[in-house]
């Protein structure tokens, strides 16, 4: 039986106030139409590379506030995620409400879609609090945490580049 961690609840404050934040931009060769349809799409950013393993969205569509998904990573772990922020076609955020790594204490990220040109200019934020048991190694291993979270956004670089 699969055992999950609770975390505490997230808002847009803490993607700024985090001990650790993580910020990413990207360029898409992609209008944010289509871009926002593959962030919404039943594989989501698992269709970008191999970063993430499944998406499974786990609330009726229209997605909105309150919207829930289920996310695994390649090792196995799975983040359950509740949306807090929602803004068709442009932007949404979510915190990690329980995973099944017991690591967190708060988890959040931020997904931001502007049109540049004829390309999309997405912005992602994690914003990470760790238990205190583990907060040191994740000090120490912060510049590998963001290299590993900054695959996702390079891998949807190449997947944009092919559609």
């Amino acid at each position: 039986m699969t055992r999950w961690y609770p975390l505490e609840p997230a808002d847009a404050d803490f993607l700024a106030s985090a001990p650790h934040v993580f910020r990413y931009e990207k360029l898409f060769a992609a209008p944010p139409e289509k871009v926002w349809e593959s962030l919404t799409s039943d594989e989501s950013l698992a269709a970008w590379g191999p970063s993430i393993r499944s998406v499974t969205w786990t609330s009726p569509r229209p997605f909105g506030v309150g919207t829930t998904r289920d996310v695994v990573a390649p090792g196995g772990a799975t983040m359950r995620e509740r949306y807090f922020r929602w803004d068709d076609g442009r932007n949404h955020s979510f915190y990690v409400y329980e995973s099944t790594l017991p690591a967190f204490k708060r988890f959040a990220e931020d997904y931001l879609i502007e049109p540049d040109g004829d390309q999309t200019r997405f912005t992602w934020v994690v914003a990470i609090e760790p238990k205190n048991a583990v907060a040191l190694p994740v000090k120490i291993m912060a510049p590998l945490l963001k290299a590993g979270f900054g695959r996702i956004p390079a891998g949807g670089v190449g997947y944009f580049a092919k559609t």
